[in-house]
């Protein structure tokens, strides 16, 4: 199966651009689109080198609360050995363009477009681009919550090939995800999973749940229920989606939409 990952990120719009853009910032959702993703708003971050970021989301007060979401640009030759400051943080690195290699507890894993690695909290980690262009990746982080009784969850490194589309109960295969860690699997507390609309299907009934979500359009185009409203999104595209945001979603073509999403799980509500 051809599969996209959109990773065109970067430059700034002509002067002749007019200013209308689907950009909103609620305290419900928030969309970013992939226009206002410029060189202009990139981060460079300590113990990298000739790498930038695009930072999606941030924990904060009126937006996202569980995670922080980056997308990564490495250029040949840079990389990091010490990516990771905080040692309660736990990281879901996905690939889009490139190749790159991540050595985890001394063990190197080469990685590449479609690739999905889960970085457990703590670990000692280093990621190097020794190809001749440009790496992307999607860098999600969180802090990993701990529970007595409850060994922590393991490293995963794989990859989109690896891992058949699961289709959701009574949609005629039309609509359905990727799951990269097992969700029955009460270690990990967040997962990250690739989410597939065929031409035409749809979300038919206004999602309401506790999960917290981002979520990065891969691919395709789609108009998208947030909260009272209708947006139309496309590949580029993030969206955050606050605990309890209604939410539902038409695919309307002519081909897949695909989302990287993110969502907290199997986790009691902290009542302080």
């Amino acid at each position: 199966m051809n599969r996209d990952y959109y990773s065109k990120l970067g430059g700034l719009p002509p002067q002749t651009e007019l200013l209308s853009s689907k950009a909103v910032f609620t305290t419900a959702y928030a969309v970013i689109p992939r226009g206002v993703m410029t060189d202009i708003v990139t981060s460079v971050l300590p113990h990298w080198t000739g790498t930038r970021a695009w930072v999606l989301s941030r924990p904060l007060s009126g937006f996202s609360e569980t995670f922080s979401q980056y997308v990564m640009e490495v250029q040949p030759g840079g990389g990091s050995d010490r990516p990771e400051p905080d040692k309660r943080a736990e990281a879901v690195l996905f690939v889009v363009e490139g190749e790159m290699t991540v050595e985890l507890e001394g063990v190197s894993h080469a990685l590449r477009s479609g690739s999905f690695a889960y970085i457990p909290a703590g670990s000692v980690w280093r990621l190097k681009n020794g190809g001749s262009t440009a790496a992307k990746f999607h860098w999600i982080r969180k802090a990993f919550q701990e529970v007595e009784g409850l060994e922590p969850p393991p490293a995963i490194v794989t990859h989109e090939d690896e891992h058949p589309i699961s289709a959701m109960p009574d949609t005629d295969g039309r609509w359905g995800t990727t799951r990269f860690i097992d969700p029955a699997d009460v270690r990990y507390d967040m997962h990250v999973n690739i989410v597939t609309l065929e031409p035409g299907a749809v979300i038919p009934f206004m999602e309401t749940h506790v999960m917290e979500h981002g979520l990065y359009v891969l691919e395709g185009k789609a108009v998208y229920r947030l909260n009272q409203d209708w947006v139309e999104v496309e590949a580029g595209d993030f969206m955050w989606l606050r605990s309890f945001c209604p939410q539902a979603c038409y695919a309307g073509g002519p081909g897949r939409f695909r989302y990287l999403l993110y969502k907290d799980v199997n986790r009691h509500m902290t009542l302080w």
